[in-house]
């Protein structure tokens, strides 16, 4: 039995991926507002709070997804408060609260001299960048990549192996209506593709990541762009 636990598991990309991990074998503890355990990344102890619940739930945690997060706009013309209360926000959400779980399971896995594995759900913005209002989203997402190759590097000898997952633009709520207001057309003319990806397809990368990616992949980053943008 695979014990899982994915964050932001309630809509968009976090529900296609706990659809796609619907299979036998396999225990999922989810997170979200809607559904799952509730937690407030945007507070200190939300993310232990998270993982203790899921615990107490599953008994132990073989994988880890992260995938929580948010995409609030901060223009640089806020005032100051405001410009970094949001930036701080959004690297709380985004990043310290995924770092705060990957701690926690890589100390997990330690003292239990077993396996595990993180994969954790970045963006195209951690290589691309982002709109000037999102510099806060776009360093999130960069920081989450730099992190995940850290802790493919040091724990690799442990068993515990560490993904990324870029997407780029997809069809969630949060994406249509980020497109809408940015002129749809002009924005997918830039995806060689045709279109933005679907939920299942980012899934479908984490599905494989958690399950059945080969070892030697770890410290890998996949992108799922639509070819808008190549490293």
């Amino acid at each position: 039995m695979t014990n899982i636990l994915l964050t932001g598991s309630s809509r968009g990309i976090g529900a296609a991926i706990a659809q796609a991990l619907s299979v036998p074998d396999l225990t999922l503890a989810g997170h979200g507002t809607a559904s799952g355990i509730a937690a407030d990344f945007d507070t200190p102890d939300g993310p232990a709070h998270l993982w203790d619940t899921a615990l107490k739930k599953l008994g132990s945690v073989d994988v880890l997804i992260n995938n929580a997060g948010i995409f609030e706009a901060t223009p640089i013309d806020l005032d100051d408060a405001e410009w970094l209360a949001g930036w701080e926000r959004t690297m709380r959400v985004n990043l310290t609260a995924s770092a705060t779980l990957c701690r926690l399971a890589v100390k997990h896995w330690q003292a239990r001299g077993c396996p595990g594995r993180i994969v954790n759900v970045a963006s195209r913005a951690a290589y691309r960048g982002d709109s000037p209002a999102h510099w806060h989203y776009a360093a999130s997402k960069a920081g989450m990549v730099a992190m995940t190759k850290t802790i493919a590097r040091g724990y690799a000898k442990d068993g515990i192996l560490a993904f990324a997952i870029c997407p780029g633009f997809t069809m969630t709520g949060m994406a249509e209506d980020y497109l809408d207001s940015r002129g749809g057309d002009k924005l997918l003319a830039d995806i060689p593709l045709g279109r933005v990806a679907m939920p299942e397809e980012v899934a479908e990368m984490a599905r494989w990541l958690s399950l059945d990616a080969p070892a030697s992949m770890t410290g890998a980053v996949l992108d799922v762009n639509g070819a808008s943008y190549v490293r």
